[in-house]
């Protein structure tokens, strides 16, 4: 893979926020000290976009950034859009996007996905992806903090989400999730009367374990059979704390093939 420049030198925090570096250092990430932070699922997402040279690339609910950026230093010759509704959340990916020196090619938009994608204007994207909100019903889980709601509850469930990303794609574009690997058939049975030629890679937290995660690939229009690929493994029985696999990934090494 490329060589990654460094981000830009960080200038004084905003209140309540941290500043974290993404691939190995070549992303300065600002996000919310409380609130949602973005870990190891923005990291594998960011991985798993495949966007081709020239393709326009929308991330539904990018939060801070830290998917969405990665996604674009990954991939230099395509262009990204950001969605996100939280403005406190818009304007720190704004402020990322600026420190990172990405403003020419991402934007970032602040809009709801549980409205139509017709009122953002834009015409329908090559690519996209999300890490939706794992719960639809509050009553799932104990509450969160109060910071951390909405990234943890769809207003709308999943269906919303997958309604959204369907209109956001043109013929032939991808859609890319993380997700827990229990809602897998949920995903699929969304995404089904739209897409097709499904490509399913569990994430493993360790070899013996059951997947806990998985990214599901799909294609607006597609034909082609369903395909469950190699699982990611991320961590070792002992010794490392990530697998080598993993920890290429997240040092921007190396990226997560659909092929």
């Amino acid at each position: 893979m490329r060589d990654i420049p460094p981000a830009s030198a960080p200038s004084e925090p905003a209140p309540d926020t941290t500043e974290d570096r993404l691939l190995d250092g070549a992303i300065l990430l600002r996000q919310s000290a409380k609130g949602y932070r973005a870990g190891l699922d923005a990291a594998l997402l960011a991985a798993a976009c495949d966007a081709a040279p020239g393709a326009r690339v929308l991330e539904a609910g990018c939060g801070p950034g830290a998917a969405l950026l990665a996604a674009a230093v990954r991939r230099p010759d395509a262009g990204f859009t950001g969605v996100e509704r939280d403005p406190a959340a818009a304007a720190l990916a704004r402020a990322n996007v600026a420190a990172n020196g990405l403003a020419g090619r991402v934007e970032i938009l602040e809009a709801d996905i549980g409205q139509p994608f017709s009122r953002l204007g834009l015409k329908p994207f090559d690519a996209a992806f999300a890490n939706p909100p794992f719960f639809d019903d509050p009553g799932a889980l104990r509450a969160p903090h109060p910071a951390k709601t909405e990234a943890w509850i769809a207003e709308g469930g999943l269906a919303a989400w997958a309604g959204f990303l369907t209109k956001a794609v043109r013929e032939g574009g991808t859609i890319t999730l993380i997700h827990r690997a229990d809602r897998l058939a949920d995903i699929l049975a969304l995404l089904a009367p739209k897409c097709g030629g499904f490509q399913i890679r569990p994430i493993h937290p360790r070899a013996d374990a059951p997947a806990k995660r998985v990214l599901v690939r799909a294609i607006k229009t597609g034909k082609a059979p369903l395909q469950i690929l190699p699982a990611l493994v991320l961590h070792p029985d002992q010794g490392a704390k990530h697998t080598p696999e993993t920890e290429a990934i997240l040092r921007g090494q190396a990226a997560l093939g659909w092929a």
